[in-house]
C-alpha cells in the first residue's frame, strides 16, 4: 500500500494531474463514478467474506479481483442504470430533457417538472434495509401512478410487496402486477407522484408490463432514433438517449475507460468487445490505474471532485450526487469457520 512519510495514504485527486477538465472531462469523470458504483454494488456478502473485507474499506486491486468484467453478466446494464439514476439526480440535460418530455406525456400530472429519481431494481431488495430506505425516502403521502383513469396506488405498501420480484405477482393489483421489474421510480422534486420505469442497455432487451410507463434505452440504429416516443409494441413512453453524440456516446466512453482499467489492476483478461475509449476518457483510464491501493470509495470521492470543477466554459454546473446510505448497508458477511478438513485413508 503507498503511504506518506508520516504512515497516511496519500489524497486520490484527479484535479491536479493531466486530466480532462472541460465540460465532457467533467461529464466523463461523473459517469465514471456511476459505473464505479455499479460494481461496488454488484459486490455480494460472498465476496466481501472471501475479501475478508467491509465494504467500504474495499480498495481497487480488491474489486479488480473479484468484479464482473463480461457484460454478458449484466455489468454493462447495472453501470447503465446507474449512470442514468445519477444523470437525473445530477441534472445532467442530456438525459434530463428527453425524460422531463417522456413524463409529461405519460401523466398530466407531472407536466413541466424536473425530474427526480429513486433506484429501485428488486435484486438489491434482499440487502436488509433496503426497501425499507426506498419507501421513507418516497415520503408517506408517495402514490405510483399506473396506466389508464384509475385511483393511484399507495407507494409504500405496494413497493413493499415487489421487493419480492416475479414471486409477488399474484399479490399485485392487476394495473401493477409488473411493478417488481422496475428499476427506477422517477417523479417532479416535490411531487408525490411516481411513474415506474425499466432501464435498458440494450433495445432489444426492453420488456413492458403492467405498472411500467416508461423505457429508457440507448439510440440503436433499427426502429429506435433517439428521442421520446410511444411504443404500442411495449406499452411504455421510450426514451432513447443518443448515440454517439449524447449519453450514450458518454456512458460508453467512459464505460470503456473504467473497465479497461480495471482489467489492468485485476490482472484480467480484456474481453474482446473491450474497445478503446477516446484520449479523454484514457486518461481518466489511466489515473485510476495509478491508485490500486486506494479504497473504492476514495476513488469516487476523487471522481465527484473533478466532475464539480468550475471552469469558465462549462454550461451546465453538475449537481454533487452522494452515494444513497443503502449503498453501504451491506458490511461483510460473518466469517464462517469451518472444520478442518480431513479425508479417509485410501488404502
Amino acid at each position: 500500500m503507498i503511504t506518506n512519510i508520516n504512515g497516511t495514504r496519500p489524497k486520490v485527486t484527479f484535479v491536479e494531474q493531466d486530466a480532462p477538465i472541460e465540460e465532457y472531462g467533467r461529464a466523463l469523470y461523473a459517469v465514471a463514478r456511476s459505473v464505479l458504483r455499479a460494481h461496488l454494488d454488484a459486490l455480494s456478502n460472498e465476496d466481501l467474506t472471501d475479501l475478508n473485507t467491509p465494504l467500504v474499506d474495499v480498495r481497487m486491486r480488491q474489486l479488480a479481483k473479484v468484479c464482473r468484467l463480461d457484460r454478458d453478466l449484466g455489468m454493462r446494464g447495472d453501470g447503465f442504470e446507474w449512470a442514468v439514476h445519477e444523470a437525473v439526480l445530477g441534472k445532467e440535460p442530456r438525459v434530463m430533457e428527453p425524460l422531463s418530455a417522456a413524463m409529461h406525456r405519460a401523466s398530466q400530472f407531472l407536466k413541466d417538472v424536473e425530474p427526480n429519481s429513486l433506484m429501485f431494481g428488486q435484486e438489491r431488495a434482499r440487502y436488509l434495509g433496503f426497501t425499507e430506505a426506498i419507501v421513507d425516502e418516497a415520503g408517506t403521502d408517495a402514490y405510483l401512478l399506473p396506466e389508464g383513469s384509475g385511483r393511484p396506488f399507495k407507494f409504500g405498501p405496494w413497493v413493499a410487496t415487489a421487493a419480492a420480484g416475479k414471486a409477488a405477482e399474484p399479490h399485485l393489483p392487476e394495473r401493477i402486477k409488473a411493478i417488481w421489474k422496475t428499476d427506477l421510480f422517477l417523479s417532479g422534486e416535490g411531487n408525490p407522484r411516481y411513474l415506474a420505469a425499466t432501464v435498458k442497455s440494450n433495445f432489444a432487451q426492453l420488456e413492458g408490463g403492467r405498472g411500467l410507463r416508461i423505457g429508457i434505452v440507448p439510440e440503436s440504429p433499427i426502429n429506435n432514433q433517439s428521442g421520446v416516443r410511444y411504443s404500442n409494441n411495449h406499452k411504455l413512453w421510450v426514451v432513447s438517449l443518443a448515440d454517439p453524440n449524447g449519453f450514450m456516446g458518454l456512458f460508453n466512453d467512459a464505460y470503456m475507460a473504467v473497465g479497461r482499467a480495471l482489467c489492468t489492476l485485476g490482472k484480467q483478461s480484456q474481453p474482446p468487445y473491450y474497445t478503446k475509449p477516446s484520449a479523454k476518457a484514457q486518461k481518466v483510464q489511466i489515473q485510476l490505474e495509478r491508485y490500486p491501493d486506494a479504497t473504492v470509495l476514495e476513488i469516487e470521492d476523487a471522481l465527484d471532485e473533478a466532475a464539480q470543477q468550475k471552469l469558465v466554459s462549462v454550461k451546465n454546473q453538475l449537481v454533487r450526487v452522494n452515494a444513497p446510505d443503502w449503498l453501504h448497508i451491506k458490511a461483510m458477511a460473518p466469517r464462517i469457520i469451518t472444520a478442518k478438513p480431513k479425508f479417509d485413508r485410501i488404502d
